[in-house]
């Protein structure tokens, strides 16, 4: 059983800002009828035991491992974008009622997040107010890109300035195939490098195509500590024209031709780093390390992918264990930044 360390401010929760959970009524329906709304086992992922578990037994889990809150979200499979709308509505509502019902039955143990029909704005915009101001989640969570369309396209803006204006949480993760799924499916890499390709192509979108600068109060958060983001953002300070042609005292210069109806930034998109939050699910102490430096303390929250396949594990004695962390570093990470986030 998790013992909390000493010299921390022990009435401050330790949040796990990213985890996952397949409805009860879901299961209840495969039990039943072997399907919910169409849809199989697989979508839920009944075959891994962690998605099994009722919520009794995940807050077990979570005192063993020194968790005192879960920001929860429907398992990603219920995104359901290619589904006919009508049918992804429904799975979306009841998705979220369900997350409804969870916070309410355990209003110190669990926060929550919802999903939305992505394919189609308007009924997005709808679900997500619904989130919002009946259900008392905290925003949602939705996919790197909808069937192919990244975010930087001008349907999506609306969305955005709706979740803006809602202070709603936008957790950004990806489901199924990946960019890098298309050239090989071998030795699990369109997980293992796919997915935070996903997410450093889904930072890209947001800034290079305005959306950061339009909706300048948006609460974007990328799992798996943003992806490759971090690592790369010198590369997309090169390309957006940063380092080259006498910026800051001049325009960004672009080493390449941009389209004449490309949005034009006017800063780096180093500069953005700050307005997106980043779980701490590196499972590396020093990209870690090198995330907090470069994106800042305040960004940075413990998340670990609970109960999927690339859970970090044990990750409260892990956060607590890094040589790499200060105290103060490792007290904002399990417990101020997400505070602040969660604070209504």
């Amino acid at each position: 059983v998790y013992t909390p360390s000493t010299g921390v401010d022990q009435n401050m929760q330790v949040v796990d800002i990213h985890t996952h959970f397949s409805p009860e009524r879901y299961k209840e329906a495969i039990r039943k009828d072997g399907s919910w709304y169409g849809l199989d086992d697989k979508v839920g992922e009944l075959h891994r035991h962690g998605f099994t578990k009722s919520i009794a037994e995940r807050i077990e889990d979570m005192d063993a491992i020194g968790v005192d809150r879960q920001l929860v979200t429907p398992s990603v499979g219920f995104y359901q974008y290619e589904n006919d709308l009508d049918t992804a509505t429904q799975i979306a509502r009841e998705c979220n009622q369900e997350m409804a019902e969870i916070i309410d039955d355990h209003p110190d143990r669990f926060s929550a997040l919802g999903t939305v029909p992505m394919q189609d704005i308007p009924t997005a915009i709808d679900e997500l107010t619904r989130c919002m101001t009946e259900l008392n989640l905290h925003g949602v969570i939705i996919g790197d890109h909808v069937n192919g369309q990244n975010y930087d396209e001008p349907q999506f803006l609306p969305f955005f300035k709706k979740a803006e204006e809602l202070g709603a949480i936008l957790h950004f993760h990806q489901s199924g195939a990946t960019v890098v799924t298309p050239r090989t499916r071998r030795y699990s890499l369109p997980n293992g490098v796919g997915n935070l390709t996903e997410r450093t192509l889904t930072f890209a979108a947001l800034v290079f195509g305005g959306i950061m600068d339009k909706c300048p109060k948006l609460r974007p958060l990328l799992a798996h500590g943003g992806g490759y983001t971090a690592f790369g953002i010198g590369r997309l300070d090169k390309v957006a024209g940063a380092l080259e042609g006498g910026y800051p005292e001049g325009p960004l210069t672009p080493p390449f031709p941009q389209a004449d109806d490309q949005y034009k930034l006017t800063r780096p998109p180093s500069t953005y780093l700050g307005q997106f939050y980043y779980d701490c699910c590196t499972f590396d102490a020093k990209a870690l390390r090198f995330l907090i430096d470069v994106v800042g303390i305040d960004r940075v929250m413990l998340g670990t992918d609970c109960p999927a396949p690339m859970e970090l594990l044990d990750s409260v004695r892990w956060i607590e264990s890094l040589t790499e962390l200060t105290a103060d570093e490792k007290d904002a990470i399990l417990r101020r930044n997400a505070a602040e986030l969660l604070a209504r």
